[in-house]
């Protein structure tokens, strides 16, 4: 109710501005702590998650509000990303709402404060409950980028529940040939060494706009290394039909218009893996259907962003409910039981 009187006021703000101050709010509210497992509790890479909805990184950034966001009912929280050294990212405006098509449009260029900020924060919840992955990328100057995500793991390895390793940003140039195979290959041998034995599941976050050759290769190198999720997808630098002004906007496009790219794309990788390595789907989910079709698909989580600016906090509790009715609804006794069921 709050929201939904707030929303005019924020949507007459720039978008990026809204955002901070959406994350100021949450900065001032109550760490309430995680969701309680119930019935929607799953296990994955190790890890036991109370309900399998998390929220997608993009919003915190620099880890400022993860308990905040656990307490209005994700299961988890994935923040950043985090590069090794504080950025600006790219020019402003860098954030468009598009309103007619329930999307988004980014082309922020991984700004945030650097890794010594965030880990001094981090490092303040250490003990908490809670399920937190930091996500992980390079500075855009960076002369050595694998060595950026190699001290970018040192670093938050021993405060991060999962580290996801994202290349799949389209606005930092030369990011995603980080996914053609002999450099990722290079790339993820590099971060799990440096992560070294007992250390944090390492997912990897890949782009939709892949073609079918590189699904396989990037799906056989996971196997391989033994990652412990494939986070799928990014946003998209593709343009379905869009109704809004901010169309042609260039940077990367989430929210709905997403949502049937990032569906077939799960849906790819979990042919090229068999079901052998745990799966997150993102992208276009609003809805407790939404996210119930992607496991279905072959999820073994979910996550969102974009649909938040719509729908308001209140989001997360919904679909944690109607996941729930719509998983004894089809006769599951489990979200592991139901993934991949389709």
């Amino acid at each position: 109710m709050l929201f939904d009187l707030a929303r005019p006021a924020l949507f007459a703000l720039d978008p990026e501005r809204a955002h901070r101050l959406s994350v100021r709010a949450l900065a001032l509210s109550p760490r309430c702590g995680p969701p309680s497992a119930g019935a929607l509790a799953t296990t994955v890479a190790g890890l036991e998650f109370p309900t399998p909805l998390g929220m997608a990184a993009g919003f915190d950034k620099d880890g400022e509000v993860p308990d905040q966001l656990l307490g209005l009912g994700f299961g988890f929280a994935e923040v950043g990303s985090i590069t090794p050294r504080p950025q600006a990212g790219n020019p402003k405006p860098r954030l468009f709402r598009l309103v007619e098509d329930r999307g988004v449009i980014n082309r922020m260029g991984f700004n945030n404060r650097g890794a010594e900020v965030a880990r001094t924060r981090l490092a303040r919840r250490a003990g908490r409950p809670g399920i937190v992955g930091i996500n992980i990328g390079a500075n855009k100057d960076s002369e050595d980028r694998i060595a950026d995500y190699v001290a970018m793991t040192r670093i938050m390895a021993p405060l991060a529940s999962y580290l996801a390793v994202n290349i799949s940003s389209p606005n930092t140039p030369g990011l995603r040939a980080l996914q053609d195979e002999s450099a990722l290959t290079a790339l993820l041998d590099a971060v799990i060494a440096a992560r070294g034995a007992g250390g944090p599941p390492v997912f990897l976050k890949v782009a939709p706009d892949l073609q079918p050759a590189d699904i396989d290769a990037i799906a056989r190198i996971a196997i391989e290394r033994r990652l412990g999720a494939l986070i799928v997808s990014n946003t998209t630098i593709s343009r379905p039909a869009l109704r809004s002004r901010h169309a042609t906007e260039a940077g990367g496009l989430s929210g709905a218009p997403l949502r049937d790219l990032a569906q077939q794309r799960l849906r790819d990788f979990r042919k090229a893996t068999g079901g052998t390595i745990p799966l997150v789907g993102v992208g276009g989910i609003a809805t407790a259907e939404d996210a119930w079709s992607r496991i279905r698909a072959g999820a073994s989580l979910v996550q969102l962003y974009s649909a938040m600016v719509y729908e308001g906090p209140g989001l997360p509790h919904r679909i944690v409910r109607g996941l729930e009715q719509l998983m004894h609804r089809d006769g599951f006794a489990s979200i592991a039981e139901a993934v991949g069921s389709e």
